[in-house]
């Protein structure tokens, strides 16, 4: 699939759905210091083929500017000439799409998923149950239980992509990096934004419960 295949208002809707999820988990303060990404896939799909428009490397995600972001292909390389840098996690993203299909991925570093990533770290995931906001990945019986996946935070970006084939679950929408943050994602931008803010919810009730347990 060439990107010029793509219709310019294609692109354009994409990019303005991705300032305005950037603008509000900046207002969440979910990318202190730079941290984090977006992306949103642009046009058709096969596991050999596809783009998306992705955060640019080192700009400050609490300001909108025409240089927000740029469009790559399935292998996390610019599509068009531009002089942005690709987020360094991009790989991680191009992972997520060639095994999912999904529509859009977003990371973000807060204090309770770093904090609870690093607990459960050695065990490999974080397990939880009994909270309502489970429903939110569409899993509905009465005191569901999920596991979600913890990968090691390696300086090595392209180590930690090829560990996720091996812990991803399509019915988990999320993995965690240890001490890192979150990679949420689901058909179109609102199921990730919907799944990351579940997600969220339940680092923070996990952690608050093993304070009281304390």
């Amino acid at each position: 699939m060439s990107l010029s295949n793509v219709p310019a208002e294609d692109k354009n809707r994409v990019l303005g759905e991705l300032a305005d999820i950037k603008d509000l988990f900046a207002a969440r303060n979910w990318f202190p210091g730079t941290s984090g990404n977006l992306s949103m896939r642009v046009g058709a799909f096969s596991p050999e083929s596809f783009h998306f428009a992705v955060t640019a490397s080192g700009k400050d995600k609490s300001k909108r500017t025409p240089e927000d972001f740029l469009i790559v292909d399935q292998n996390g390389k610019p599509a068009e000439t531009t002089g942005l840098k690709p987020s360094a996690e991009t790989l991680i993203h191009c992972e997520i799409y060639r095994l999912t299909g999904c529509g859009a991925v977003f990371h973000v570093h807060t204090v309770f998923n770093n904090l609870i990533s690093e607990y459960y770290g050695e065990q490999g995931h974080v397990p939880v149950q009994g909270i309502e906001l489970i429903k939110a990945f569409n899993i509905w019986e009465e005191n569901a239980a999920i596991q979600v996946p913890v990968l090691p935070n390696y300086a090595d970006i392209p180590s930690i992509a090829r560990l996720v084939p091996d812990v991803l679950n399509a019915a988990i929408p999320g993995i965690l990096l240890r001490n890192h943050g979150i990679y949420a994602w689901g058909r179109d931008a609102f199921e990730a934004k919907k799944h990351l803010e579940a997600f969220e919810f339940l680092f923070e009730v996990a952690y608050r419960r093993l304070l009281l347990e304390k």
